[in-house]
């Protein structure tokens, strides 16, 4: 099942994806209720972070929903559907971020080995290290499917990073590895734009910590954390860590590796996470990216590019590139 945060009309919908129609989930149930006499949970209208907390109560009703859906969509015209906007064609709405409002965006660095080869970066062994995780501030990088990125006034060589994230499905501290799929809601396709040069102040004194610090302010930029186009949850994904993961520009394969090159398991990830502090539910962990990034290659984005992130039996992220108002 996939589920999507859609605008339209000028209103913020819940929506199962269906192929290139989105089923706004409100309205399908509250027809599907009146077939069985029941509306919880979803008598009121939800954002996803509600449906999230919800838990599995609304996963279940969400499946039931699906499969009275099918039935609706063979019994009933689509262009009916339509008109009592139930039924909207992925051409008519805007994409938001499928969780608009986490509290925390999470991102790994270094967590693919030829990533790291091709960084310059030494690799130390797995057992003698732990994962790099820093934040994106998410009210001002998050960005949904075919939205902008838009490249910023002050700094330069703007680069792509396609990383599968995983979206928190329940609250917790200190979560070992065995538990941890107790803990994810789904999975997305997460795009970790990155600014490798910077010209805020040519002139300055160099201290110690400017290249590192250079590094994360180049990841906080707006618009630098797209996201989506929808959650798959967990059980409808296959072994997560084993699906193909790409990225094209402008149609042409740029990166191209498979989740199975993870360094720490997703499972390690939210394990030493949460350690560090506490995960909550919509909070989405961004896992890193495989080699084939622009700096390898000295191949930057500009106006006018298409940028599309693809993880197999999730979707496909596309967003176009433009300058910064």
């Amino acid at each position: 099942m996939r589920l999507a945060t859609v605008e339209a009309e000028g209103e913020e919908r819940l929506c199962l994806c269906s192929g290139q129609r989105l089923i706004d989930l409100h309205k399908l149930y509250a027809l599907y209720a009146q077939k069985v006499g029941r509306l919880a949970p979803f008598e009121k209208k939800l954002n996803m972070m509600q449906f999230l907390e919800l838990g599995e109560q609304a996963i279940i009703a969400a499946r039931e929903v699906a499969k009275f859906a099918e039935d609706f969509l063979s019994e009933t015209k689509v262009s009916d559907a339509r008109r009592e906007r139930v039924i909207f064609a992925a051409r008519e709405v805007r994409f938001r971020p499928p969780v608009p409002r986490p509290s925390k965006i999470l991102c790994l660095a270094g967590n693919y080995v030829e990533h790291i080869t091709e960084s310059g970066w030494k690799q130390a062994r797995k057992e003698k290290t732990s994962p790099w995780v820093f934040m994106k501030p998410p009210t001002t990088t998050l960005i949904g499917h075919r939205e902008q990125i838009s490249l910023p006034r002050v700094w330069r060589d703007i680069d792509w990073e396609v990383e599968l994230a995983v979206v928190i499905g329940n609250s917790g501290k200190y979560i070992s590895k065995e538990q941890a799929d107790r803990f994810i809601a789904g999975y997305t396709v997460f795009n970790d734009i990155s600014a490798r040069g910077l010209q805020l102040k040519e002139d300055r004194e160099p201290r110690e910590w400017d290249c590192f610090f250079d590094w994360f302010h180049g990841k906080c930029m707006d618009t630098f954390a797209p996201c989506g186009p929808c959650i798959v949850l967990k059980d409808q994904v296959g072994n997560v860590e084993n699906l193909p993961i790409r990225l094209k520009l402008n149609g042409e394969v740029k990166q191209d590796s498979n989740t199975a090159n993870m360094l720490f398991s997703i499972s390690e990830v939210i394990e030493f996470i949460s350690q560090i502090m506490t995960l909550e539910i919509g909070d989405i962990i961004a896992t890193g990216t495989p080699s084939g990034i622009g700096a390898a290659r000295g191949e930057f984005l500009k106006p006018g590019d298409i940028v599309e992130a693809e993880i197999e039996n999730i979707g496909t992220l596309v967003n176009p590139v433009g300058e910064e108002n």
